[in-house]
């Protein structure tokens, strides 16, 4: 007969050999068996290439929010280098990759990735349209479906470009406005612009842009109408061919102002809008956010709060000009 006291230790003793076997199974078992940390996966959509500015940030904004590529994110990346048409079949290898989210960049990636997918969340990296003209949302505020981001919408700046322009190049009397064919919301922005310019007694030379190789022929245009400087509206195809057009620019002699600073630090004059370093972490705030349970349905789309005067003053010190203090103050200036 086995006393109280021997069940009580053969009990403790029974305890321990359980234990100690679970032990023994946990530093056995195989790596695989363990639960991993999910690696989430991140389409990126770009009409250029990879030496963009918007790429850069993005980049960067992911990994100062923690991201680690390779460790917990894989980014699928597709650039169309500079031919739109390739973006919707670009869009559908990120659908078929299986990605979590997708970055979309410039209208035409938007819409491009919109037609692949309707439940793949889309971040709008920016939009340079209106989103809700354009179809991409039901309203800023609740959009809708399965699209949300940011919207770079320039309608009231534009004209401030032009302003700006006409405080920096003395006796301006004629200049051209160079726009890009596959952004719709330009026509706005130019019909803003010319308004600004009949109070301003300026008089625009409208361009429509086609590709990089076509860029001299414009230039000589507009030199030849005897422009005394062009204003360049944002888009994809400027930021990504910003040292041809600065070059054209200081072939020609003439001042130039664009919407994004990395175009300045290229070699142009001027530039006024919102930075791409801020939109890039606000889009990585989205992706981070949707990655972790949030619908893009129901998260508002931003616009730009704040906006940038950035001048060249290498630039302008080449072209003769003299900026007023009053711009120096406001502006950041390099060079």
């Amino acid at each position: 007969m086995i006393s109280s006291g021997s069940r009580i230790q053969g009990s403790k003793w029974a305890r321990r050999t359980f234990v100690a076997a679970i032990g023994c199974a946990c530093v056995t078992l195989p790596s695989s068996a363990w639960p991993q940390a999910r690696i989430y996966r991140v389409g990126y959509l770009h009409p250029n290439d990879a030496h963009d500015a918007a790429y850069t940030s993005f980049m960067k904004a992911l990994k100062e929010r923690g991201y680690v590529v390779g460790k917990n994110v894989l980014v699928e990346e597709r650039f169309a280098n500079d031919k739109p048409d390739r973006l919707p079949g670009l869009a559908e290898e990120l659908v078929a990759a299986r990605v979590d989210v997708i970055v979309a960049v410039g209208p035409g990636a938007i819409r491009a990735a919109r037609g692949a997918t309707r439940t793949v969340p889309i971040v709008m990296a920016f939009s340079g349209e209106d989103p809700v003209k354009s179809g991409f949302a039901e309203s800023l505020s609740r959009p809708g479906g399965n699209t949300t981001g940011l919207t770079a919408m320039s309608l009231d700046i534009a004209p401030k470009k032009l302003e700006f322009l006409r405080d920096m190049v003395p006796g301006l009397a004629r200049t051209a406005v160079l726009r890009s064919r596959t952004i719709a919301e330009h026509t706005a922005q130019v019909k803003a612009i010319e308004d600004a310019a009949q109070r301003f007694g300026i008089r625009l030379q409208v361009e429509l842009a086609g590709d990089a190789g076509q860029y001299p022929e414009t230039f000589a245009r507009i030199a030849s109408a005897g422009n005394q400087a062009v204003l360049v509206l944002s888009g994809p195809e400027f930021t990504h061919n910003r040292q041809i057009l600065v070059s054209l620019a200081a072939q020609y002699r003439l001042p130039s102002m664009f919407s994004f600073a990395d175009i300045v630090e290229a070699g142009g004059l001027a530039s006024y809008g919102p930075g791409h370093t801020d939109l890039s972490s606000r889009a990585v705030d989205y992706v981070d956010r949707i990655l972790h349970g949030a619908n893009p349905a129901d998260m508002p789309i931003q616009q730009p709060t704040t906006f940038e005067l950035v001048i060249n003053r290498k630039t302008a010190k080449e072209l003769g000009l003299t900026i007023p203090p009053a711009l120096l103050v406001q502006a950041t200036v390099i060079g």
